[in-house]
């Protein structure tokens, strides 16, 4: 006992000792490191105390600890009411098709500015496709219902081969088409940088030795370029699952109405209505922690699914 204690005390006294010296060799990594460090603690992890009001029928005035317990009132509330499986539905037909359209398309891209030779019109389509990145999420929105609209220019496109005019944005039918493709436009040029940043660090002799066996560019890229992106796709794919559940409600308040509820009305917008507008928090919160817990365990599942089949996991 007493062998055993003196061993865990010098493990301990050793472990300190390491510690000491890596915060006196690293210390500037750790200045940096501290910021970010604290922004999650402060943001993320201290507000998860607040998910006890999903179990209450929270009152501000009383607060957290004033406020009556009514356990799982507000989960069965939401997944009895008459909109939890459409606004289910919708949350997960958008994030499959954002998945199945959207996820691949950055790939696309990158593996198709990786074969352009000239340095100065890869970097011209570089910046390009970067730019609808940094455009206000606000003002794409309002791009997007002008261009829509009636009177805009792509029924003037529809116009112009003897179609109709219409305000597409009031159609419940092309709600998601207008959601999903506005948001490729907008982020496949900034989602392929970590694919090109990959695709920079394959060894050129790779390339050399497949060009004297007589490989030619398609064969390269077959067997060459796309297994040098596998690891990476798989590690974002497996992150991406982990927000099948959940998608932004400020793009869906911007851009859905009345009409297109049936389609475009997703769980954050209605918890935005149900949680905010109407004041009533605990809902909020319960409608919350559905979500995180379903995301949770669909993270957890694909990571373990990918770690047996691919090799390749988070964890």
């Amino acid at each position: 006992m007493k062998l055993a204690a003196a061993r865990a005390t010098a493990n301990k006294a050793s472990y300190a000792s390491r510690l000491r010296k890596d915060l006196r060799m690293n210390k500037y990594v750790y200045m940096m490191a501290f910021p970010v460090i604290a922004f999650y603690i402060i943001f993320h992890y201290v507000p998860m105390g607040g998910v006890i009001i999903a179990f209450q029928d929270f009152n501000a005035f009383k607060g957290m600890f004033g406020s009556p317990w009514v356990g799982l009132k507000h989960f069965n509330d939401f997944l009895t009411s008459p909109y939890a499986f459409r606004v289910i539905k919708n949350t997960l037909l958008i994030n499959v098709y954002q998945i199945l359209f959207g996820f691949p398309a950055p790939i696309l891209l990158a593996l198709l500015i990786n074969e352009i030779r000239s340095h100065s019109f890869k970097r011209s389509i570089q910046t390009v496709s970067y730019m609808p990145h940094f455009i206000s999420l606000v003002v794409i929105c309002g791009m997007l219902v002008d261009f829509t609209a009636s009177t805009g220019v792509i029924n003037d496109i529809i116009h112009l081969f003897g179609g109709e005019r219409s305000n597409l944005l009031m159609q419940k039918d092309l709600y998601r088409l207008l959601y999903i493709s506005s948001g490729i436009w907008q982020e496949v040029g900034w989602g392929s940088i970590i694919y090109l940043a990959t695709l920079s660090a394959v060894d050129p002799s790779l390339y050399e030795a497949a060009s004297i066996d007589g490989a030619g560019r398609f064969n390269k890229l077959l067997h060459i370029t796309v297994p040098s992106l596998i690891p990476t796709i798989v590690i974002l794919l497996i992150m991406r699952l982990g927000h099948i559940m959940s998608e932004g409600f400020e793009k869906v308040i911007l851009l859905y109405n009345p009409l297109t509820y049936e389609t475009a009305d997703v769980i954050s917008s209605y918890v935005y209505r149900r949680g905010l507008q109407e004041a009533n928090y605990s809902f909020g919160a319960a409608v919350g922690l559905f979500n995180s817990s379903i995301n949770f365990i669909i993270l957890v599942a694909a990571n373990s699914i990918s770690r047996k089949f691919a090799k390749e996991s988070l964890w």
